[in-house]
């Protein structure tokens, strides 16, 4: 984001997010002492804001060559973050961008499915069938086997969005009320994308925050 500082008081009001500083200039964010996020400058002004999902493998390195395998593009190659872990980002066949993290002494979520929290990702395409390959390919075992929870799924870009809108991942957040966020979020100078609507896994609304990062908030 352009600006952290402004991005903590939006989420530290918004979701009751403590924060500290992280590496370089980026801020952990806590909620009741365990860490639930991460904000991080950007590093070019003409980027656009965004929430990222990081989805934890073991291996970074080889998740990485099977992506480009899979049809996909790593956009940035994996990268030791001091002890705490390595990343990668990359982009499914769509465009779509998310990363991975190997846990070193940052193991992920502190918290996750409770409000204030991360609960879901949706990924939003255009050609579902190939995108189903890809991450089917990719994460079969998280998706599939017989402990999988998954934490995302998948829908049309259309079914929610105008039909330019590029293929990309939403990031939900746990709140009581989605009606009561709403109007928080356009207090801190947000704005709405969609008002309420229900699905399978609850009922979300979309937003930006104040720097026009899109996300979602989900009541459950």
């Amino acid at each position: 984001m352009s600006d952290v500082e402004a991005g903590k008081r939006f989420y530290g009001e918004l979701f009751g997010w403590t924060f500290e500083e992280a590496y370089g200039s980026s801020a952990w964010a806590y909620l009741d002492g365990r860490p639930v996020a991460a904000l991080a400058p950007k590093r070019d002004g003409r980027m656009p804001t965004v929430w990222t999902v990081y989805f934890a493998t073991p291996d970074a390195t080889a998740l990485a060559r099977r992506i480009g395998t899979a049809g996909g593009q790593v956009i940035m190659a994996p990268l030791p973050v001091g002890r705490l872990g390595t990343t990668v980002l990359a982009a499914d066949p769509e465009g779509a961008v998310f990363g991975l993290w190997q846990p070193g002494t940052h193991t992920g979520f502190g918290r996750r499915h409770v409000r204030g929290t991360f609960c879901w990702a949706e990924l939003y395409a255009r050609d579902t069938a190939t995108v189903d390959r890809f991450y089917g390919t990719l994460f079969h075992d998280a998706l599939f086997g017989p402990d999988a929870t998954p934490d995302f799924g998948r829908a049309s870009v259309s079914d929610v969005f105008p039909a330019e809108m590029p293929p990309h991942f939403l990031v939900h957040f746990g709140v009581r009320d989605c009606e009561e966020a709403l109007g928080t979020v356009q207090r801190l100078g947000g704005r709405v994308q969609a008002t309420p609507f229900d699905t399978s896994y609850g009922r979300v609304a979309v937003v930006t925050d104040n720097q026009g990062a899109s996300f979602a908030v989900l009541q459950r």
